[in-house]
């Protein structure tokens, strides 16, 4: 009797530390393409969703701050032309876009402030995508100027499963030195399975000068989330908390063949 009743307690109490386990929050934005050539559908469809990549967990993401996409030395203000949509009951946001002339397209959104009540603070996530048109390459490298950002040191597409990624964190333009980077694959259909929870999301820690590193082990899309604290705190319920920052970044991998 007493064996039965400590197997229960010992069944419980790792039933209660794998519920405990909390997997990071991703903003997302997704293009149907991230390389655009001639022969290819010259309108693309962006979705905007905020999620858990890996385990294909969706959350409410409400319609964002702000969307913009930058070509060249152009900005497009794009909130006005997307529309809510719904994966697993949840709000979503999609748009179409058309690309029309060649170079670098830098699509990015500003998440309205997320209350998570099991962390008891907020998060704001400011993710961006980067998609080539017609062969020229011009500012895949440059700021767009979110509040956390991750700037590519490796050109960001056209990446074989192998290359290795580099990008440097920065928060209003300076080099943010030892940030937790947060790395999730977007398990689509969740055909790759995670052993055991570390699998889920790899984490990198920024060098003295921000910069991060890492090698991609399989095609698809990867996320990168530069984590940071906000140097303010929101209000709910009259009592002040605090804000999670995170730069985010996507990534298409293929494989060669």
């Amino acid at each position: 009797m007493k064996k039965a009743i400590l197997k229960a307690v010992v069944w419980i109490l790792m039933l209660l530390c794998f519920c405990g386990v909390s997997f990071p929050h991703f903003a997302v934005i997704l293009p149907s393409d991230d390389i655009i050539e001639e022969k290819d559908p010259k309108t693309i469809i962006l979705r905007l969703y905020f999620m858990h990549p890996f385990e294909q967990e969706w959350m409410n993401l409400e319609k964002p701050k702000s969307f913009f996409a930058k070509i060249g030395k152009e900005k497009m203000d794009l909130l006005k032309t997307i529309r809510e949509i719904k994966v697993q009951g949840k709000k979503a946001w999609e748009v179409s876009f058309e690309v029309k002339r060649p170079g670098d397209h830098v699509f990015f959104f500003e998440m309205n402030p997320y209350w998570e009540e099991a962390e008891e603070k907020f998060i704001v996530h400011c993710p961006k995508v980067i998609l080539q048109a017609f062969g020229k390459e011009d500012i895949w490298e440059e700021e767009v100027g979110l509040p956390v950002e991750i700037i590519p040191l490796t050109r960001p597409y056209g990446l074989w499963v192998g290359n290795t990624f580099r990008g440097m964190v920065k928060v209003k333009g300076k080099p943010l030195p030892f940030c937790r980077v947060e790395v999730e694959y977007f398990n689509e259909g969740k055909r790759v399975k995670a052993s055991k929870s570390p699998y889920i999301t790899q984490v990198i820690k920024t060098d003295a000068n921000g910069v991060f590193t890492y090698s991609f082990p399989k095609a698809g899309w990867w996320g990168f989330s530069a984590i940071t604290d906000a140097p303010y705190k929101l209000k709910k319920d009259g009592k002040e908390y605090p804000v999670e920052l995170g730069g985010i970044m996507w990534i298409k991998v293929r494989e060669m063949r």
